[in-house]
């Protein structure tokens, strides 16, 4: 069993050592980091990965994510202009294509493929990675989004930042439909309209998982409420795709009637997304409270507890 870390990266050093890999790679391919349990970082101004492949492909498999790897960020900045913008989007690279196509299902509410950027950076290294034989199982995790390849009977364990006590782990199997991850929050690295402390969600490619954890995120909230504070986008980060909307910067202590109703709202989306199929399940987090959905079923989240 395979953990992989949905904001700490890391497979929990489950798998036995192998011979360093520093010798396979050139130095201009970006000088790749090998980290512990064997795992590669790959690095480059907001980009930052890490990945591990198994199976007697394993070396090619993450010599090819090294390769996919070069040009990828100035592939990106290229059409930033447009990625940042409401649409429409006339795009040109792969990546960006994909971050247009995983976005789109959720207009005509506001929302611009920046939402899905990271996860789609995920799913193209990855791509690369399992274009070619011998890759058992495989993930790529840029900044706690992940796209996973698991083979026949394959199993990760994916670990979830939460609070001690609460379930801190779900497992992914073969035979789910699930291979992208991703978590959004006012707390995490990036900006959001809503309360939540974080949101997972599972998906079938990690640019979708992203864009939908972005909106879900979004849609727990109390508007108008005395204890959140907001900040317009642009006056903590200038290049903000928010623009001049209200981000969350801080939340007060709030009454378990009103997490429950932020909750209530952002509940709403998740079953709403599940229905149309575009998401797998996700959980919800907000001070005390944690709620459920999907894929995410009590009996296969585990926890570091028992």
């Amino acid at each position: 069993m395979t953990r992989v870390a949905a904001f700490a990266d890391g497979d929990g050093g489950l798998s036995a050592p192998r011979t360093p890999r520093e010798y396979f790679y050139k130095e201009e391919t970006g000088k790749p980091q090998v980290l512990s349990g064997d795992r590669l970082h790959l690095h480059e101004g907001p980009i930052d990965l890490v990945l591990k492949a198994w199976g007697p492909g394993a070396r090619e498999a993450e010599a090819r994510a090294v390769a996919r790897f070069q040009g990828l960020l100035l592939e990106l900045v290229g059409e930033l202009a447009v990625l940042r913008s409401a649409g429409p989007w006339r795009l040109r690279g792969p990546v960006a294509r994909v971050m247009a196509a995983a976005v789109e299902p959720f207009r005509p509410a506001f929302i611009t493929p920046m939402a899905a950027v990271a996860g789609a950076v995920a799913d193209a290294v990855l791509a690369a990675m399992i274009d070619g034989p011998g890759v058992t199982r495989a993930y790529v995790n840029n900044g706690g989004d992940i796209a996973l390849h698991l083979g026949s009977a394959e199993r990760f364990d994916v670990a979830l930042a939460t609070r001690p006590g609460w379930p801190d782990r779900v497992t992914v199997r073969a035979e789910d439909r699930v291979r992208g991850i991703a978590t959004s929050g006012w707390r995490g690295r990036s900006q959001s309209l809503g309360i939540a402390d974080a949101v997972t969600v599972l998906a079938r490619t990690a640019s979708m998982a992203d864009a939908a954890a972005t909106m879900i995120a979004n849609a727990v909230d109390l508007p108008g409420h005395p204890a959140i504070r907001r900040r317009r986008a642009v006056e903590l980060k200038a290049d903000s795709d928010l623009g001049g909307r209200l981000v969350t910067v801080g939340v007060g202590p709030l009454t378990p009637h009103e997490v429950a109703q932020a909750l209530d709202r952002g509940q709403a989306a998740v079953r709403a997304y599940h229905a149309r199929g575009l998401i797998e399940g996700a959980a919800l987090f907000l001070q005390s409270e944690l709620r459920l959905e999907g894929a995410f079923p009590e009996a296969e989240v585990l926890s570091l507890a028992r």
